[in-house]
């Protein structure tokens, strides 16, 4: 029996997989509030990517999906933390401006390589500006497990993949080795 592996249905449900030149490339800043039709399409086709993946797999830890990832080039992303109702983070022209010096090392996954899972250090808060539809620049600061999604997705957007992140002679493992060996994500101090 020939079972799919997790990153052809990732790619069949239209998440563009590792190799993809737009996943090197760093993306597009839009210009707010001129672009603002074309950032709302984007958010608008990344939120449906997620909504299709997540009928497909569950996500315990929250998800999230950048632009580029959806094959467009274009500065955005959005982050579904966990948690029934929890509202989903859009993230246009993200930037982290500060982040923490300590960090945490924690298993973390890609749509674009679903295959495996690799150790990432993180820090554990990360303040992040970025620009609303209306073009206001507008600072958060995450902390814990938001606060590596959040970084994951800023990472595509410069056209890094976690692995650029994973600590040298550390490989990522197979996602059948991962399976239950993760630790939960702290999302609270």
């Amino acid at each position: 029996m020939n079972q799919v592996r997790p990153s052809e249905q990732m790619r069949d449900l239209g998440v563009v997989q590792n190799g993809a030149p737009v996943l090197a490339e760093p993306a597009r800043a839009f210009v707010l509030p001129a672009e603002r039709e074309a950032a709302e399409q984007v958010v608008e086709q990344m939120i449906s990517a997620m909504e299709r993946v997540g009928q497909v797999h569950p996500f315990a830890k929250g998800m999230g999906i950048a632009a580029p990832q959806i094959g467009i080039g274009r500065a955005a992303a959005v982050v579904q933390p966990p948690g029934p109702g929890t509202p989903a983070v859009v993230l246009l022209n993200p930037r982290i401006t500060d982040r923490s010096s300590d960090a945490d090392e924690q298993y973390e996954g890609c749509l674009s390589f679903f295959d495996v899972r690799g150790l990432v250090p993180r820090p554990l808060w990360i303040t992040v500006e970025t620009t609303t539809l209306e073009g206001q620049l507008v600072t958060t600061t995450y902390e814990r497990g938001l606060a590596r999604l959040i970084h994951h997705e800023i990472d595509h957007l410069d056209g890094l993949l976690y692995t650029a992140r994973m600590r040298m002679g550390v490989a990522p493992i197979p996602v059948e080795q991962y399976r239950q060996t993760g630790r939960a994500w702290a999302y609270e101090q």
